[in-house]
């Protein structure tokens, strides 16, 4: 186990722009209040849906989609920092991976009959959001794990 103590500095909530994308959203708080590193939750509703399953066998991400309204009954994650040097191009990376702040995303989705869904979310359309965001003193980085083959904090 690799771990390190963390002090915390501010704490933030905000409403999510319908029609915006949702983890891109998270990222544009962290950007606005200069948080390198982060925890987060929210809840909320989200008019469509990419959720991403990571195959432990291949080391790849496989996409779920979803083109109807869903709840978010649970979304926690964190924000950090890519090592875009140590970055590999493989459909396990994200769109953010290029040395930018990084909302690692995960989320539980219902729909009309409340069968859930849950991964790595990777893209939604906000219909509303709500956000709590805590804010670490110091920066933490993704580094690349050969274990893995998954980009994961020191």
């Amino acid at each position: 186990m690799n771990y390190r103590a963390v002090e915390t500095t501010d704490e933030y909530v905000a409403r999510l722009e319908t029609g915006a994308d949702w983890r891109a959203e998270i990222e544009s708080l962290a950007d606005t209040v200069d948080a390198d590193a982060a925890w987060f939750t929210a809840l909320g509703a989200v008019q469509d849906a990419e959720l991403w399953f990571y195959d432990q066998d291949e080391c790849e991400y496989y996409p779920i989609e979803f083109d109807e309204p869903l709840e978010v009954a649970s979304c926690v994650g964190n924000v950090s920092w890519l090592d875009s040097e140590e970055q590999r191009s493989s459909s396990s990376r994200t769109p953010s991976d290029d040395g930018e702040r990084f909302a690692h995303t995960h989320a539980v989705l219902s729909d009309d009959e409340g069968t859930t869904y849950a991964g790595h979310l990777n893209e939604a359309s906000v219909w509303a959001g709500e956000v709590h965001m805590r804010v670490f003193a110091e920066p933490l980085e993704r580094e690349y794990d050969d274990t893995t083959e998954l980009d994961l904090w020191l």
